[in-house]
């Protein structure tokens, strides 16, 4: 079984998350911040990730200590659940609409931590949600994971449906990258032997 189930406490934030790579999409998230649960259901879905998250933060402040950790706490799951990495595929892309929103995702299990985010958002709260958090959130996510993740916007002017649409894109691509090939068999996919 490709899991993790983590936890980590801060002086601001407490995190508990389970993770199965190998799932069929059963979320449930819980961190106080609405949007960010939204999304956070979506990536489990459309990745077919099995993913639990109960987060307590200090939202008085804003939700950023929140959204960080939560990526930090997934990083982590997504690293340890991947263990040697060993026979997947390394490597998926997603390309996602979501009304007049287009999204693209692109992922490598390189071993180093990185995004690079080339999408622009037309305001800057959903609600209560900051939208800069999101990019923060992925940050967190594949630093942790290390994993690079390439992240960009084709079309949108609703910022719902540009996050919505590069949230599903990341899971359908982080997907395809951790699926098992039983081509690379107990390979690990690189030519150093070592991810």
């Amino acid at each position: 079984m490709r899991n993790a189930i983590l936890e980590r406490e801060t002086k601001e934030t407490k995190v508990t998350l389970s993770l199965e790579l190998d799932g069929t999409g059963q979320t449930s998230a819980t961190t106080g911040v609405p949007f960010f649960d939204h999304m956070l259901d979506a990536m489990g879905r459309h990745g077919l990730f099995d993913l639990e998250v109960t987060a307590l933060g200090d939202l008085a402040v804003d939700a950023h200590h929140t959204v960080e950790d939560v990526g930090i706490v997934f990083g982590q799951a997504l690293n340890q659940a991947l263990g040697s990495r060993a026979g997947i595929a390394r490597f998926g892309d997603a390309l996602v609409p979501m009304d007049e929103a287009l999204v693209l995702a692109a992922i490598d299990i390189s071993g180093r931590g990185q995004v690079h985010w080339e999408v622009e958002l037309p305001i800057e709260f959903i609600g209560s949600f900051d939208t800069t958090l999101f990019k923060e959130f992925l940050i967190a996510l594949a630093s942790n994971a290390q994993l690079t993740l390439h992240v960009r916007s084709f079309a949108g002017e609703n910022a719902h449906h540009i996050i919505e649409a590069a949230a599903k894109a990341v899971a359908r691509a982080l997907s395809t990258a951790v699926a098992l090939d039983p081509r690379v068999g107990t390979r690990v996919p690189s030519t150093k032997g070592m991810l």
